[in-house]
């Protein structure tokens, strides 16, 4: 007998292990595969019931056990949907044996297509994992009338989305800020597109060509640490996946009920195994979606003798179009039976046009009237401003990435590497973003009132004298006030990523004790760059452009033509002057650059058994930042320069800056699963995991605006923003019914240091040697604590009497618990408690499904409560987005084997958009919007 010792460091104590090497030993190797010999079963438990061995089978179907002593053993291997199967096998004194596993009987439809499939699927992913995790799969992606890959996540236990347009867009997970998730594609950190967050938009990306979702909410210290929400892993389909090649066309119409235009839809998605060594697969999806939102927002409320008003409110018509292309290609090599290769690509761009009409009201003084729900706005008190204007902007989001890797399991070494590109991009050149057309009534004899009698949707009226009346609706009388154009907005992130993990796996009596370490670098560019410029014409008028309106909830009329200021605009450029002041301003303002580095290493030690699975070790990562961006001040005329003299007119100086700064963290983790019986899943997890600041709030961009009496308001950038730091504790109970199905709960709990947010200063100071009167700066919060419970339930119904055994149906429901301090009106002594941005309290799923025989319906509905948006300077003026609930439906019914029809209705209900504060305690109107369902229809044919 040999006696080694393994040593640990982090959360984990000394352990003495005895380590038998038997003298004569074997291997046992397999797949598992379905009964109808199509795909490879995932996530399969497979075990030798004599010693009580266990291995997961990979997304290949395959299993290794290495140093197996000689003998006659029971092989058993068990996947949620299917009947648990036993083989006897017997291994040879020196050698390998096969034993290749079918699964499904007569039941074996039931884990290939469909819903269930679907289920069952999920479900034996999320019973082998290492972690707290939610998997979506294929089929799963493909049963909901989902638009996006963001869309798709939001049917899992404790994920719901933040919505742009109607659309889904970023992922929330347990109800927390999306910036606090980290994003993968085939095992690469996804770069955002966008200037001004770290989190990734995720519909961007495609569902159609996606293999699997995995949303892992603990860590261990193999996983990179940069998330307290989760880590969302998107996988592409594999040709090892399949035992079968797979071709698969589908093509679709989409209609949305206020555009009455259908667009198209179409997908093809591939794998092919050109020999048992060698495979190819891959898909391209195109998406090109038209459809309106009604739009109302207000903003500068305020209370006066009892009434309570805004100064500005603008009704906005969108047209909106928009296209995505996703494209797939991955090749998977095996080198003899030890080493597996691939080299995976992906591609996605997001092309979004959006033309906004707008008629807005700005007033300057408070309304001369009002009683209950109304109030009047007088020209003879202060100027009532009027402004209709367009928004043309076209926007291309992309997203790519390339990684080459493998994996070598030699008998008891393993090991995993890889090397990896990824860049996405957002870009602009030549958006008119607006183009603002203007009349200012003062003592004209113009009256506008106001009706909130529905707080969400106000109308407004006008009255007074003839001539203001008539003017009003005139649009000779609308001037052009100027044209923001966006000559260039270009945000680019990159990241380059290589990583190495080596294991070694000592087997003992009744498991097995692996030792691993590895090591990942990360290096990451991200950078902006604007180029804004502001463009006058004293002769255009709104005559010379005049459109009409799509909107629906009142009349906005006179109102811009969609691509009249363009064809004007760019026909005739010598017609229009250049503002150099406004447009130098804005341009240097925006732009910055920050080189991360990120160097990581781990060891970690891992016990498996047939009942007991313990992960823990600690993972260090150190990072590394070069940031640099621009001093911007704009003087106003008559105020004092620098060097004393005094601006002759408006003056722009601008200074660039540059910080460095590194840092480093020690993350120990702890993941316990323990199975008491068959059916019964204990997991705890407890580790610390780092978010580092938005790149763009590090960015040291400093602005200041000093005005004629030397009074200089700022906003300014934070370099020294340290990340949220949490300690992270996650328990949950699993419990798998016979009949494909799971009862589940879970606790968790975070202690997060350092959360972040905008402080808003009223007295002067000096930030980085820079003198302010006022100031906008984003500090960081002492510590927040999160906590809730996540409940689920599915089950598929086989085992009632017809017709009802077709019956399937999922439901979960999320409590999140995400409090805060920060101070008021910058003193750091007087705190205010707060709901964290962007985490709502309550999230719900429910999806009722029937699939028998050639029919497969499903009806699901969504739920978030309301979350704080953006904090105001005190709690009546914060930003708060309403609760959202969406009801859509899917019907589906396979002509053939080959052929199925389907039909789908998003947003039945018309779900609509509210954000609102409480000034003078009820809710005042910010943003209002809606968008009407979108039903689609196709077919879907497979070879």
């Amino acid at each position: 007998m040999k006696i080694n010792t393994v040593i640990f460091s982090g959360s984990v104590s000394a352990l003495a292990l005895a380590l038998v090497t038997p003298a004569l030993a074997g291997e046992i190797v397999g797949t598992v595969i379905d009964e109808s010999n199509t795909i490879a079963l995932r996530s399969a438990q497979v075990t030798i019931v004599e010693l009580k061995r266990t291995a997961v089978s990979e997304d290949d179907g395959s299993f290794l056990f290495g140093d197996v002593p000689a003998g006659d053993y029971t092989i058993e291997v068990r996947y949620v949907g299917a009947p648990t199967v036993q083989r006897r096998v017997t291994v040879p004194a020196e050698g390998m044996v096969r034993a290749d596993i079918a699964l499904g009987g007569d039941k074996a439809e039931i884990i290939v297509y469909g819903q269930s499939a679907n289920q069952a699927s999920a479900l034996s992913r999320k019973r082998a994992a290492d972690t707290v995790s939610d998997v979506l799969s294929r089929d799963a992606i493909g049963q909901f009338p989902d638009q996006n890959v963001a869309e798709s996540l939001r049917r899992l236990p404790g994920i719901n989305i933040l919505n742009d347009q109607g659309e889904g867009r970023f992922v929330s997970v347990r109800g927390l800020d999306p910036e606090l998730n980290a994003t993968s594609l085939n095992g690469v950190r996804v770069p955002a597109p966008e200037s001004d967050v770290r989190s990734v938009a995720l519909d961007v990306i495609s569902s159609d060509n996606i293999e699997s979702i995995e949303v892992k909410k603990s860590l261990t210290p193999d996983m990179d640490a940069d998330t307290i929400g989760a880590s969302i892993e998107i996988e592409t389909t594999s040709s090892f996946n399949r035992k079968r090649d797979l071709l698969t066309l589908k093509a679709e119409g989409s209609y949305n009920d206020y555009t009455g235009t259908v667009t198209p839809k179409g997908s093809l998605d591939f794998s092919r195994r050109i020999s048992d060594n060698f495979g190819i697969s891959g898909g391209i999806s195109y998406y090109q979606r038209k459809f309106e939102t009604d739009n109302i927002e207000a903003d500068g409320w305020d209370e006066d003798d009892g009434r309570v008003f805004p100064d500005e409110i603008n009704y906005r018509d969108y047209d909106v179009e928009r296209k995505r292309l996703s494209a797939n290609l991955s090749f998977d090599f095996r080198l003899g039976d030890a080493t597996t290769l691939y080299l995976r690509g992906i591609y996605s761009q997001f092309d979004d046009q959006e033309y906004r009409r707008e008629t807005s009201f700005k007033f300057d003084e408070a309304p001369s009237s009002g009683s209950g729900d109304s109030v009047l706005y007088d020209d003879a008190d202060g100027e009532i401003s009027v402004q209709r204007s367009l928004k043309d902007r076209f926007e291309r989001q992309r997203i790519r990435s390339l990684v080459f890797g493998g994996e070598t399991n030699d008998g008891d070494w393993h090991a995993k590497y890889s090397v990896s590109w990824a860049k996405s991009s957002e870009r602009e050149n030549g958006s008119i973003d607006p183009a603002n057309f203007e009349k200012g009534f003062d003592g004209d004899g113009l009256k506008l009132g106001l009706d909130f009698a529905d707080p969400r949707k106000p109308l407004y009226s006008v009255s007074g004298s003839p001539g203001a009346v008539a003017d009003f609706s005139n649009p000779s009388e609308f001037e052009l006030d100027d044209i923001t154009l966006t000559a260039l907005s270009d945000s680019r992130d990159r990241e380059y990523a290589a990583r190495l993990d080596l294991g070694r796996d000592f087997q003992m009596d009744g498991g097995t004790f692996t030792v691993q370490a590895g090591a990942k670098g990360r290096w990451r560019k991200k950078l902006y760059n604007l180029e804004a410029e502001y463009w006058e014409n004293e002769d255009l008028t709104l005559a010379d452009v005049l459109g009409e309106q799509t909107y629906r909830i009142t009349d906005i009329s006179p109102v811009l033509n969609k691509n009249g200021v363009r064809d004007i605009f760019f026909g005739d450029r010598g017609a229009f002057e250049l503002n150099p002041i406004d447009s130098q301003y804005d341009s240097a303002v925006e732009d910055y650059t920050v080189d991360e580095d990120i160097m990581a290493g781990y060891l970690l030690g891992r016990w498996d058994s047939s009942t007991l699975r313990v992960i823990g070790g600690v993972r260090y990562e150190h990072t590394k930042n070069d940031i640099r961006a621009n001093t911007v001040t704009l003087f106003a005329e008559d105020a004092t320069l620098p060097d004393g003299s005094t601006a002759a007119e408006d003056t722009v100086l601008v200074v660039p800056n540059a910080f460095k700064r590194s840092y480093g963290h020690w993350l120990p983790s702890l993941n316990v699963r323990w199975e008491p019986s068959q059916d019964l899943i204990v997991r705890t997890a407890g580790y610390r995991s780092v978010v580092r600041p938005k790149l763009s709030k590090l960015a040291p961009r400093f602005t200041i605006e000093q005005n004629d009496d030397n009074e200089r308001e700022g906003e300014f950038g934070n370099p020294e923003l340290r990340p949220y730091e949490a300690w992270n504790f996650d328990a949950s109970l699993e419990y798998y019914l016979s009949n494909n199905g799971a009862l589940s709960a879970a606790f968790f709990y975070k202690d997060v240091k350092n959360f972040s947010f905008d402080v808003n200063i009223d007295d002067p100071g000096t930030y980085n040697g820079i003198p302010y009167d006022e100031a906008t700066i984003p500090q960081n919060g002492k510590s927040a604590k999160i906590w809730g419970l996540e409940l689920s339930y599915s089950q598929a119904f086989g085992f009632l009497p017809s017709p009802f055994d077709g019956l399937i149906t999922q439901a979960n429901y999320t409590y999140t618990d995400a409090t805060g301090k920060v101070p008021v009106d910058g003193d750091p002594l007087d705190l205010r408690k707060i709901t964290l941005p962007a985490t709502s309290k309550h999230t719900f799923n429910l999806a009722l499904g029937y699939e028998k025989g050639p029919v497969s319906l499903r009806v699901a509905g969504t739920y978030r409560s309301k979350y704080l948006d953006e904090l105001g300077d005190d709690v009546s003026e914060d930003r708060i987005i309403d609760n959202h609930f969406q009801l859509d439906m899917s019907a589906k019914y396979r002509v053939t084997q080959q052929v199925q029809l389907f039909y789908e209705w998003v947003n039945i209900n018309n779900a609509k958009y509210y954000a609102y504060n409480t000034i003078g305690s009820r809710r005042n109107l910010l943003q209002f919007e809606e968008y009407n369902w979108t039903m689609k229809f196709g077919a879907r044919v497979s070879f």
